[in-house]
């Protein structure tokens, strides 16, 4: 067996052995975003705290969003891969390179010229304004750097090779925690401090990812020639990331939402919500990583005509991330104190934030159902079922929840707390309804 070859060996062990370092992977990107806040937390006051905290939600939208385009090479590859199809995966990685070097060019002029505009959208409290337009500005500019990152990980993990794309997200962690203390601490540039860290940290990690690929042997060549707008691969590409991208990109705005009906109740809240959002990404950290790895098994089983295995790494993705989510909502009904306090050293901020954790943290239980399923419908190329229950779920239960929780309950976080974990809840219903339908349509078939 090939060492990345999803499709033979024990299914559970390839989901591990698959899943773990996304998941380091992913917990060392959450930590230095964490470090952010934790850094100016050390230096800086609440006005520093928020508008690092509010322009960071706005660039993990964009991130995920972009993580979520990416899926589709990852999917793409990895039905390829499983297939033997070497000089289509070749294809898919040229058409990959042209298409979102022309997606980042766009992307990152228009958010440039939006800086302003987006800043206005969040409802960002009036002291912290100047601080977040330019913490958005310098991170705005590294967009190119993020695609470059994301675009050459899902490249690897199609690929079957999750430990690579750890080791380049290792780089900008360390990077971006050493100018932290630079430019933060002993230049004292606060917010923008913090998003000079961020950016050169991933210039650093994707100068490093070049360097890697280029004596990578993937088990399929990609020669000049596929280097191209292969208009036929680009289409089969977003075919499968761009309901991703979109599902991804509306639940954060549903996010933002909810931090903009938060920044409009003042600092105190806009603060403690910022916090909880930080941690709550990354508690998401075990499903997201499942998620990951469930998608990449199941587009190389799928690729090989072995849908049992991919059913059966769905089984066991399920098993872990509930056990890890059940393990989240009951900590934070004793303990919430011990994380939110990381972050601030305000007791109105401090309590706020316990408040809406301990209501936030069941999100963890209920999303681990519908992250794995939409993990599995993405790598069958059904991405367009996550889309669904995605929508369904902001439209009827997270945006109102979180509106009418702040309507009725001014005088407490805890409530609105409750507005994601229902959307997810009704996410997780809708996931497995489909899943029972194309089961018993399968076994039809069969007959």
């Amino acid at each position: 067996m090939k060492e990345n070859d999803l499709t033979e060996g024990s299914v559970g062990k390839n989901l591990i052995r698959f899943a773990l370092p996304y998941l380091l992977a992913c917990f060392m990107q959450t930590f230095y975003g964490m470090a952010d806040l934790f850094v100016v937390g050390l230096y800086n006051g609440s006005e520093t705290t928020t508008a690092v905290s509010i322009g960071s939600q706005v660039m993990h939208m964009l991130t995920v969003i972009i993580v979520g385009l990416a899926m589709g090479v990852t999917v793409r590859i990895g039905r390829y891969v499983g297939a033997k199809d070497d000089r289509a995966a070749g294809r898919t990685v040229g058409a990959a390179v042209i298409f979102f070097a022309a997606f980042a060019a766009v992307l990152t002029a228009a958010l440039l010229l939006c800086v302003n505009c987006i800043t206005d959208v969040m409802l960002t409290p009036v002291e912290a304004v100047g601080e977040t337009r330019l913490y958005l500005l310098i991170c705005f500019a590294g967009v190119p750097f993020i695609t470059a990152y994301n675009v050459i990980s899902s490249v690897f993990r199609g690929a079957g090779d999750s430990r690579r794309p750890m080791y380049f997200v290792a780089v900008a962690c360390v990077v971006n925690i050493v100018l932290d203390f630079v430019f933060i601490g002993g230049m004292g540039l606060g917010a923008a401090g913090a998003a000079l860290g961020t950016v050169f940290g991933q210039a650093v990690s994707v100068l490093f990812s070049f360097f890697v690929m280029r004596g990578r042997d993937f088990g399929f060549r990609v020669t000049r020639q596929d280097i191209r707008m292969d208009t036929e691969a680009i289409a089969q590409i977003c075919k499968v990331g761009a309901p991703i991208a979109c599902q991804d990109g509306l639940i954060q705005v549903a996010f933002i939402v909810i931090t903009v009906i938060a920044n409009s109740r003042g600092l105190i809240v806009s603060a403690a919500v910022g916090i909880v959002e930080k941690i709550i990404s990354f508690m998401f950290l075990v499903p997201s990583a499942f998620l990951s790895a469930i998608s990449a098994i199941t587009a190389q089983n799928m690729g090989a005509d072995k849908p049992e295995r991919a059913r059966a790494s769905l089984g066991y993705g399920l098993l872990v991330t509930v056990c890890w989510g059940a393990f989240c909502a009951l900590y934070n009904q004793f303990l919430p104190h011990t994380l939110v306090g990381l972050f601030t050293r305000d007791g109105a901020v401090l309590a706020a934030g316990c408040a809406y954790l301990r209501a936030y943290a069941f999100d963890t239980l209920f999303a681990a159902v519908h992250f794995c399923f939409s993990g599995y419908f993405c790598g069958d190329q059904k991405a367009g079922i996550s889309f669904i229950h995605n929508i369904i779920a902001i439209v009827m239960v997270r945006i109102p929840g979180a509106y009418l929780a702040g309507v009725y309950f001014p005088d407490s976080l805890y409530p609105m707390g409750w507005a994601a974990p229902l959307g997810s809840l009704l996410s997780a219903l809708i996931c497995i309804g489909f899943y029972t339908y194309y089961r018993k349509c399968d076994r039809a078939a069969a007959l």
